[in-house]
């Protein structure tokens, strides 16, 4: 039997991410500061959720040094020498969807009340949160390229949000022991290949790339050079599908539809499907290009049951367990054993920051999670977000199927030097 999400609690994720529906709804200012909507951001976990029997069995048959959180997102505002760049819609009330979207961002980065600090403080509060992680476990830092147009120039008109490479790179290298970097290029532009061989020499461990934001139609050929230097290079490409709720930007829809990265697999490109398409519908291609619309996540897993992409088509379960997923894909990703050595430990932080995203209390009532890790769990999310992320899914039960230990030591596909 199927089994959905209430529809108040998917409502609440209606407008981009949800956060634009509180805006619809006339939520003001003052609004922000109710307890069960905004991250407190406590300091430093107490010694009672540390060493709590939940959180210590979550590190049981682990590697840390293994461990790397592949879906970290960098965020702030430019007022720094970062370079970020955010669109004025994300800065004007009279855009709501967008601006409340930057408010609950940079509340779950801890970074919202730092006037004048914010890109500092929300890096900031990344080395904080790792303080509580074993010796060894790293977060992968996302740049974020501009969005461009098909002859390649940069559309800073159409970018909500940009995070340079040079950036991310800085930031990685002055805490080397806990941040690793990846780049992001598109790959229209002109220098794409030597910007990418340039990462590749300054430490990236793979490409990011949100296509309906960017601007990317990842079947293009005007891709292929771009995908024959990463095959060449041997960096992986982590790249959004299905349906795309966070980032307003210059492409459409449609360039998220896990199909059109078959012309990147058969060029020899390992990709991350983020989110193993857990949520939206897009056109069966397979059928023709007015194909019916289907769930983007069965099309996701048609294509890892094809067997030529064996050792190309890869996922991380970044975000599977918000809210506004589906219970039933849900359960799929968890029981589908055979996908585990595919499928890789991201978080998609700041998003385990906004408090309402993720209910431990709805898992345990669908019993995915044991009753007593909900109470800790919450506890732990306004402490730590990263820890929270990382406590649940290992916790995270479906009819007997869990994550093997596996999926949460990601270094062994960046770094072929781990394996």
């Amino acid at each position: 039997m199927k089994t959905t999400f209430s529809p108040s609690r998917r409502r609440l994720l209606a407008g981009g991410l949800g956060l634009g529906a509180l805006a619809a709804a006339g939520w003001g200012a003052a609004s922000f500061g109710a307890a069960w909507l905004m991250n407190p951001c406590r300091a430093t976990l107490p010694p009672g959720l540390a060493d709590h029997d939940l959180v210590l069995a979550a590190w049981e048959g682990l590697d840390p040094a293994m461990v790397w959180d592949c879906h970290v997102h960098l965020a702030g505002t430019g007022d720094s020498d970062s370079g970020i760049t955010m669109s004025e819609s994300m800065l004007s009330p009279l855009n709501p969807i967008e601006y409340v979207q930057r408010l609950f961002y940079l509340n779950a980065g801890c970074a919202h009340d730092a006037p004048g600090e914010v890109d500092e403080s929300y890096v900031a509060r990344l080395e904080n949160l790792m303080d509580a992680m074993p010796a060894g476990v790293k977060l992968m830092l996302f740049a974020f390229d501009r969005a461009h147009d098909e002859d390649g120039r940069p559309r800073p008109d159409l970018t909500a949000f940009s995070v340079p490479d040079a950036y991310a790179r800085r930031v990685a290298a002055a805490v080397p022991h806990r941040f690793e970097w990846v780049c992001s290029i598109h790959p229209y532009r002109p220098d794409c290949v030597e910007a990418l061989e340039a990462a590749v020499a300054g430490g990236a461990r793979a490409i990011k790339w949100l296509p309906p934001a960017m601007g990317i139609d990842p079947a293009s050929p005007a891709c292929d050079r771009f995908y024959d230097a990463a095959a060449r290079l041997d960096i992986p490409l982590i790249t959004h599908v299905g349906e795309e709720k966070a980032v307003h930007g210059a492409g459409r829809p449609e360039w998220g539809n896990p199909l059109r990265l078959r012309r990147a697999m058969e060029r020899g490109v390992r990709v991350v499907m983020a989110h193993c398409a857990s949520i939206g519908e897009d056109v069966d291609l397979d059928r023709g290009e007015d194909g019916p619309r289907v769930p983007s996540f069965e099309l996701f897993a048609r294509l890892m049951g094809e067997s030529a992409f064996d050792g190309r088509l890869f996922a991380d379960i970044s975000a599977v367990t918000l809210i506004n997923r589906d219970l039933s894909v849900i359960r799929s990703i968890v029981e589908r054993e055979h996908w585990h050595p595919r499928l890789l430990f991201g978080t998609d932080y700041p998003l385990p920051g906004i408090l309402p995203l993720i209910s431990p209390a709805q898992l345990a009532a669908e019993g995915m999670l044991p009753d007593e890790a909900v109470s800790v769990l919450n506890a732990i999310q306004e402490h730590n977000p990263i820890l929270f992320d990382f406590v649940l899914k290992r916790h995270l039960v479906s009819r007997g199927a869990r994550f093997a230990p596996a999926v949460f030591e990601t270094r062994r596909f960046f770094d072929r030097s781990a394996t």
